[in-house]
């Protein structure tokens, strides 16, 4: 008998049909980048003060410059300088009654006159640049709306998560990926047009419920389609294609200066996607656990053609494992102690990983630097971790370095949340290391995720756990702009706290390095018998070909 990595292994464990198909789905990652994280450029908040018409008049007949009208902006905690000035009130004051004149604006003294909140609308300091935030005035109380901006997509990628999971075990990888690329074009360039905030909120959930499904199916295919000493190394440059997007983004943004045309840029390569349909096969190896061998038989012989190998192995010998339904079941996950343990310590990491990565991007767009170069600055140390995971995975395994990575982050967001701001190159370079730290936990706990779940539940125990990174998602955006406004280090020690546990319950991970993907919930529960298994099917495989080499030997004679 001979498994399905049996028949992988003969048709090309990473031959040119998988590499084309992977080249292809990496670049799906890219607009995934800026889906996750685009709010940075399109929800920032510049500068801004209360907008009094009559004073916007004066200025204009005057010439004045808007600095020099922001010395009629009230103060915050009596402080005298420009930057203090108050950005959700104005003076109680009719500047056309006063004795004002274009003149006597340098000898005023607005001292003791009386304050309100703004009753008109805002002024901004972004010049030549439109955000959603300056568009739909979401500034002083109405701040929180553009945490929902964020939160939204993160309740979108939580039902899209479960949604798509089942979709895609239940009616197949690609007829998913294409509904998600369907429903993406339409939502994402729907969210572009979007008339007032509302509606962007409900296009901005659709958007997240197709992105993160089509996503995470993509790269469950990728794992079934390639060899097991290649689906480490596809996953890994799979995600490292996210960073690839972050690069890209810093110059759209700066180069796209209105928030509706960015979101067009995000969203149109969806279009183009809807192709990929006739050129990626369904997943042979979810097509055998639907009892479907010959669809199956079918697109492994077109793999061998096209990577130029020839199948000696027959479908009618290949092993089919039994005890599991071919229906996935939330219940799968939780029924046995080793998979009620694994869903819990998994579902745990990809919270920790989803509040800490975002919010330290996030966090960017707070701290007063140059939003375009502090970014590219903070996606640049994202490619060493790829290359780390890489470089460890193979010779150390999967737990250690997973556990480090999440010690590691959560180590440099306590120190740096305790680093003055006058020692500011070495809090950057604190905040660049725990930035690394999370992104490798993030982009090991996707594959490990993988190699922990059997073929029949694998994509909806991915999806399911990672509900917990939309969870994640969710709650982030609250605790970094909400906290921050109390102490704007005090997120950091959050992060640190979460990251140090997380890593702590990695530890009680088995170690997956060299194990093959578990087929059945028995090979999760009893590991050792897959070994087993796979151990005397290379014996068999190996007696047969002396068996028939022998033959060759007598027959020549």
């Amino acid at each position: 008998m001979v498994s399905f990595d049996d028949l992988l292994e003969e048709a090309g464990a990473f031959g040119r049909c998988q590499k084309r198909i992977f080249s292809l789905l990496c670049l799906l990652s890219l607009p995934f980048a800026g889906v996750y994280v685009g709010i940075v450029f399109q929800g920032f908040t510049p500068d801004h003060w209360c907008r009094d018409p009559e004073l916007v008049e004066m200025r204009q007949v005057c010439g004045w410059s808007l600095e020099d009208t922001r010395r009629l902006i009230p103060l915050v905690n009596g402080s005298g300088e420009p930057e203090q000035r108050s950005s959700c009130e104005q003076y109680e004051v009719d500047w056309n009654s006063t004795t004002l004149t274009c003149d006597s604006l340098a000898q005023l003294d607005p001292s003791g006159v009386p304050v309100s909140k703004c009753k008109a609308s805002w002024e901004y300091q972004y010049e030549g640049r439109k955000t959603f935030v300056t568009e739909f005035d979401l500034v002083c109380e109405k701040s929180w709306l553009v945490d929902m901006y964020q939160s939204v997509l993160n309740v979108g990628f939580l039902v899209g998560s479960f949604a798509f999971g089942y979709f895609a075990d239940r009616f197949g990888r690609k007829i998913t990926f294409l509904m998600s690329n369907i429903l993406n074009a339409i939502s994402g360039l729907g969210l572009a047009l979007a008339p007032n905030y509302v509606t962007v909120l409900v296009f901005r959930a659709i958007f997240g419920f197709g992105v993160k499904g089509g996503w995470m199916t993509n790269y469950v295919l990728l794992t079934e389609i390639v060899g097991v000493k290649h689906r480490r190394t596809v996953g890994i440059i799979f995600q490292m294609f996210f960073s690839v997007g972050l690069l890209i983004l810093p110059p759209l943004a700066y180069f796209i200066t209105d928030w509706r045309w960015f979101q067009v840029a995000i969203a149109a390569p969806n279009v183009l996607f809807l192709a990929y349909y006739w050129f990626i096969p369904e997943s042979p190896r979810w097509l055998l656990s639907q009892n479907n061998s010959a669809k199956a038989e079918e697109i492994i012989r077109a793999m061998a053609e096209e990577n130029k190998k020839k199948l000696t192995s027959s479908f009618d010998n290949l092993a089919c494992d039994e005890g599991d339904s071919p229906s996935a079941s939330l219940l799968d996950l939780v029924r046995t102690p080793k998979m009620r343990k694994h869903t819990f310590i998994l579902m745990f990491n990809w919270f920790t990983s989803a509040v800490v990565y975002q919010g330290l991007i996030m966090r960017v767009g707070i701290t007063g630097g140059n939003v375009y170069i502090d970014f590219l600055i903070m996606a640049l140390v994202e490619f060493p971790a790829a290359f780390l995971i890489l470089f460890t995975i193979e010779r150390i395994g999967r737990r250690l370095p997973f556990a480090t990575a999440n010690i590691v982050a959560g180590a440099c967001c306590l120190i740096a949340a305790f680093i003055p701001d006058s020692l500011f190159w070495f809090k950057t370079v604190v905040g660049c290391v725990g930035r690394l730290g999370i992104t490798m936990a993030f982009e090991m706990v996707v594959f490990v995720n993988t190699e922990l779940y059997p073929t029949f539940i694998r994509n909806l125990g991915v999806s399911v756990c990672s509900t917990m990174c939309d969870i994640g998602g969710i709650i982030s955006p609250f605790l970094l702009y909400r906290l921050s406004a109390i102490w704007l280090e005090l997120p950091l020690i959050i992060f640190g706290v979460v990251a140090f546990i997380a890593g702590g319950l990695v530890l009680l991970l088995p170690e997956t390095r060299g194990v093959p993907l578990p087929d059945t919930i028995e090979d999760v529960e009893f590991p050792h018998r897959k070994k087993e298994k796979t151990v005397e099917n290379q014996q068999e495989k190996e007696t047969l070909k002396s068996d028939l080499t022998s033959n060759k030997e007598n027959a020549s004679v």
